[in-house]
């Protein structure tokens, strides 16, 4: 089995609402869908959603790389190669994980596929029974999170996620507390900051309110790449620690590890590369003694099933966040959720159909490398 033609759909994902985190605010979500067709007629999906903000790509060049590199590089391998095909990539083009994360996808779909199993039988098969995901609020005023958050419990979801960091980590503390108010103490909640506190002596200060608040975990207090001022922050306070936007290598895990500077990563595929480098670091971190998370880049359902099916093979990896196919107000791919739970299909592959009439809708430019062969 050969891989022989590429099309690449660069979308735009209308949301219900618009997304707002520490950082940046979206309207809607760009996204690159990649489909590879191998010569025995078998078709995998991929996707991209580059994040400037964390891995420096962008949307219109993760487009172009995709178009004139690792797409034509990947023309004629054989997809269960996808050491290999890591290692081309690699040789190309330092970085652009986001990237190369529609290619591995896409490889593991046609695996899948090829082979009539659901991707998470190859990667170590099904280690637990279930895979929940939060309900996750985007930065609002405090008493309209709080009302938000009571309205998810009442839907029936079983955790929080609360984006915040925006500036002000007073307000920030606010927010938290009446949430924590309105939800009642049992409720699962956990925060992320998306490095927007940046300093230890803030973080610090913040985080110490929130001691007795019933937090899961903080995630990424401060500015990522300061792994020794992330450690520091875990010695002086007492709620567990996540890393983020700070891992997003096996060589910032293994600082990590080092330092002991946190409690849980979050594992995210379009960070690492994809399903494959994301097992690896789950791997490692277990080695460690270090529990994981499969986090998204508010992604589709396909980008989102391969989380999933990788988080299904890991014991170690305790917890996911991959809702972004809640979020759309349209979407491309039929990934089940029913709160506070989602069911992969165990079809072969990511085990989800695409809507191709939908994806044609939803693309905004889109272009075909190789050809069907003779």
């Amino acid at each position: 089995m050969k891989i022989i033609q590429a099309r690449l759909h660069a979308v735009r994902f209308p949301l219900h609402e618009p997304f707002i985190i520490s950082y940046a605010t979206y309207p809607d979500m760009p996204s690159l869908i990649l489909e590879l067709e191998t010569d025995n007629g078998l078709v995998g999906y991929g996707e991209a959603v580059p994040d400037e903000h964390v891995t420096g790509e962008y949307f219109t060049a993760s487009y172009e790389v995709l178009k004139e590199l690792f797409l034509p590089a990947v023309i004629g391998m054989n997809p269960f190669d996808i050491e290999a095909i890591h290692y081309k990539m690699n040789g190309i083009l330092a970085g652009n994980p986001a990237a190369k994360a529609a290619v591995d996808i896409a490889c593991y779909d046609l695996m899948g596929k090829a082979s009539g199993q659901p991707v998470y039988n190859l990667l170590g098969g099904q280690s637990k029974e279930h895979l929940s995901y939060p309900r996750v609020l985007s930065i609002e005023s405090p008493d309209i999170m709080a009302q938000k958050a009571q309205e998810a419990v009442e839907a029936g979801y079983g955790s929080l996620k609360l984006k915040v960091g925006a500036g002000n980590a007073q307000l920030d503390v606010d927010r938290i507390l009446a949430v924590r108010e309105k939800v009642g103490p049992d409720m699962p909640i956990r925060v992320d900051v998306n490095q927007g506190w940046k300093s230890v002596g803030t973080a610090v200060a913040a985080i110490r309110q929130l001691e007795t608040a019933g937090i899961s975990w903080i995630e990424q207090p401060i500015r990522m790449g300061d792994i020794r001022g992330l450690a520091e922050v875990r010695k002086k306070t007492a709620v567990p620690i996540m890393a983020d936007e700070t891992v997003q290598s096996m060589e910032d895990l293994l600082e990590i590890i080092r330092l002991d500077a946190a409690d849980v990563i979050n594992i995210k595929l379009m960070k690492c590369g994809g399903i494959f480098h994301a097992v690896q670091m789950a791997k490692t971190a277990e080695a460690a003694g270090m529990l994981c998370q499969i986090g998204s880049m508010v992604e589709s359902s396909v980008a989102s099933s391969a989380g999933y099916h990788a988080a299904m093979s890991r014991v170690n990896i305790e917890s996911t966040e991959l809702t972004g196919p809640l979020l759309y107000s349209e979407e491309i791919g039929d990934l089940r959720y029913e709160h506070p739970y989602v069911l992969l299909s165990g079809k072969p592959g990511l085990g989800i159909e695409i809507d191709l009439v939908q994806l044609e809708k939803l693309t905004v430019e889109s272009c075909t490398v190789g050809g069907i062969a003779e």
